[in-house]
């Protein structure tokens, strides 16, 4: 055979190059891939399912080979630190960051604002993020939640609506409570949340003095292929600390930046902070007979039939050494998961799947995942994903196509035994659970209420109400306290009492 020139043998000397047995195949975050030929599908010949994070990241990935602010959680506050394990939990999850007690793994933290932009105050009342990127040694692994175990609405597809009303009128440029009021009194699912925001949790005293919570429903499995599925709890070691009003207006004025400066004043003194990592957890079989959907992320679980139990510890020590760097180029994906974790079918956590990597790529480039922050570098990316901006790692000369005879990457057989298989079955539809005003969405709310509340707490989350319920139209606040009377007549009492004042409402009620 005559001789070849150095570009012809090039897969040749790459394979030559190679030492060992080939590195196994990763996404692009990171964890290892068990089978790399077929897409998820209910069923052999079945549909694809939307959850299938390794398609997407891999189909994604290639749509943008050849080459903004966040839409919502604009502002945030970001540090650095450790988890560590305290807790056996083996009998649930087989992921390698719980394998050990004592085992430490580095993590990235951000916080932040909702609704607001990036120059907004951080004491208004609003949800606040609380995103955890963990860097395991399977790749990264973002929990990404709120400083709330629930959420306003259980089908994503209302979510660009929902956050429509968040933010300002697209004619008036503008916040405008009829925007939000009409919303939320024509969507009953959303009471829940709202006796939470306006309760006295709804303005923390800072980051550092609340609890953080994934919200939704998580599938962990264990070494024997055994599922549960979980729940994930932040518990600050802090305590809780809430602003009143009349403090957080004035904050808003004098140090917008309130909470941000908070945080990196008390790592920076040495004052590191730290939360208890807890989980729920129930059995496939509970969750098929449970009283309610418990995948629905409007709803808690019970601790008394799902007691909390202790994971770890984590604490930050650590602020960023550049902002921009190391917080506003932070990307966090509820799909950025590890062998031992897979999601759930609530469907907000199906949708946020997809939405949350898709607007990275759209904010940062298709290659955000390469970016130091972001990256899995406690594990080596090896796969088939090349070229697209901004791109630092381009595997040199492996090949970029999948199968091969030149030692590129090949699958994790551990990662395929640890994919969870579960038979599915069911009419395809699109069923609206929200419109109905049944007791489902307002049981949990009036529980919150009643029993969580104190009296003088049930009577400032009327006067939040109130405020802010002021300045919407006269038939909006009309369906607001209908609802609010469905939750507990005295806070709807209590909210006609205190819009009587306003004259926009109206003097019928």
């Amino acid at each position: 055979m005559a001789s070849r020139d150095p570009a012809t043998d090039q897969l040749i000397n790459f394979k030559k190059s190679i030492k060992g047995e080939p590195g196994v195949i990763t996404t692009k975050y990171g964890a290892p891939v068990g089978v790399k030929t077929a897409i998820q599908t209910v069923g052999k010949n079945g549909p694809a399912l939307l959850q299938d994070a390794q398609f997407l990241d891999e189909i994604s990935s290639f749509d943008r080979e050849r080459i903004p602010e966040r839409v919502v959680h604009a502002k945030g506050a970001g540090a650095f630190g450790y988890f560590e394990v305290t807790k056996d939990i083996k009998k649930y999850c087989a992921a390698k960051l719980f394998e050990s007690v004592g085992k430490q793994t580095p993590v990235a933290i951000r916080f932040s604002t909702v609704g607001g932009e990036s120059g907004s105050a951080d004491t208004v009342r609003d949800p606040r993020g609380f995103a955890v990127k963990f860097y395991s040694d399977d790749g990264v692994w973002d929990l990404v939640g709120n400083n709330t175990p629930i959420f306003f609405i259980r089908d994503p597809t209302l979510f660009p609506s929902f956050i429509h009303t968040q933010k300002r009128n697209p004619a008036t440029h503008l916040k405008d409570a009829d925007m939000f009021w009409d919303f939320m009194t024509l969507r009953p699912e959303t009471m829940h949340q709202l006796i939470y925001m306006f309760g006295d949790r709804g303005i923390p005293d800072g980051y550092r003095f609340m609890n953080g919570y994934a919200s939704h429903t998580f599938k962990m499995i264990n070494d024997q292929g055994v599922a549960h599925y979980v729940k994930f709890h932040f518990k600050t070691n802090q305590g809780i600390k809430n602003l009143p009003v009349d403090k957080a207006a004035e904050l808003a004025s004098s140090d917008p930046d309130y909470s941000i400066r908070d945080l990196y004043n008390a790592i920076g003194r040495g004052d590191f902070p730290s939360w208890t990592l807890h989980i729920q957890a129930m059995t496939l079989e509970q969750a098929e007979s449970y009283e309610y959907n418990p995948f629905d992320v409007t709803k808690v679980w019970p601790h008394g039939e799902f007691p909390l139990i202790e994971v770890g510890k984590m604490v930050l020590d650590r602020n960023p050494k550049n902002y921009f760097a190391e917080v506003e180029q932070a990307a966090y994906s509820p799909s950025n998961m590890v062998p031992g974790i897979e999601p759930s079918p609530d469907k907000m956590l199906q949708g946020r799947l997809f939405a949350y990597s898709d607007t990275h790529r759209h904010r940062l480039g298709a290659n955000y995942l390469q970016l130091p922050v972001n990256c899995p570098y406690r594990t080596t990316v090896r796969n088939y994903q090349r070229d697209g901006p901004q791109n630092m790692s381009n595997q040199d000369g492996s090949p970029n196509y999948f199968p091969n005879s030149f030692s590129g990457p090949v699958e994790c057989k551990r990662a395929e035994r640890l994919q969870h298989v579960q038979p599915l079955s069911g009419d395809v539809q699109r069923a609206d659970s929200g419109l109905e005003e049944s007791k489902e969405n307002f049981t949990q709310a009036t529980a919150l209420y009643s029993r969580v509340f104190s009296q003088a707490e049930q009577l400032r989350c009327a006067q939040n109400i109130a405020g802010n319920l002021k300045d919407a139209a006269g038939f909006i606040q009309e369906r607001a306290i209908k609802l609010l009377a469905l939750v507990h007549p005295q806070l709807a009492a209590d909210v006609t009492a205190a819009l009587a004042p306003y004259k926009k409402y109206h003097a019928s009620l």
